[in-house]
């Protein structure tokens, strides 16, 4: 077990839960940054040269967990492992953003869907082998098609 150590947190346009598209056909398009702490700018040398960033971050704000729950997205329950609630027995999030540029400690990034202020724990770059037609939507697309 590890205690978690901030090394930045977020600004967001989404000071809410609410306020942050949810649910089928959801697009992750605002633009905030992820301000990384002084102490640790030398980690970020050289992340210029990515498109996109995975983004470790904390539910901060969450309380408890729910192993099954319905999302917005469904009318019926999965599990929390295949959802992306933040309602998790370890209320870890991951974000994939795209990196617009990089002011000193400072990552300006668009797709954010955390909250302001959100504590960040990671950011690494994005690095795939996955061709996207090897890619599986799960009950998701399951659930697009229903609605069709």
């Amino acid at each position: 077990m590890f205690t978690s150590l901030p090394i930045g947190f977020v600004r967001s346009p989404y000071k809410d839960a609410g306020e942050v598209p949810r649910g089928l056909g959801a697009k992750h398009e605002a633009e905030g940054v992820l301000a990384i702490l002084p102490e640790f700018e030398a980690g970020l040398t050289d992340i210029e040269g990515f498109s996109h960033l995975v983004v470790l971050w904390e539910f901060d704000r969450s309380q408890g967990f729910e192993l099954l729950g319905t999302p917005p997205s469904d009318n019926r329950a999965h599990g929390v492992f295949a959802t992306r609630s933040p309602r998790r027995p370890n209320p870890i999030g991951l974000t994939i953003v795209e990196l617009l540029r990089r002011d000193g400690v400072e990552l300006h990034v668009r797709g954010v869907d955390m909250l302001d202020g959100t504590p960040i724990l990671d950011v690494k770059p994005l690095l795939s082998s996955i061709p996207p037609e090897k890619l599986r939507r799960g009950w998701l697309a399951e659930a697009e098609a229903r609605r069709k």
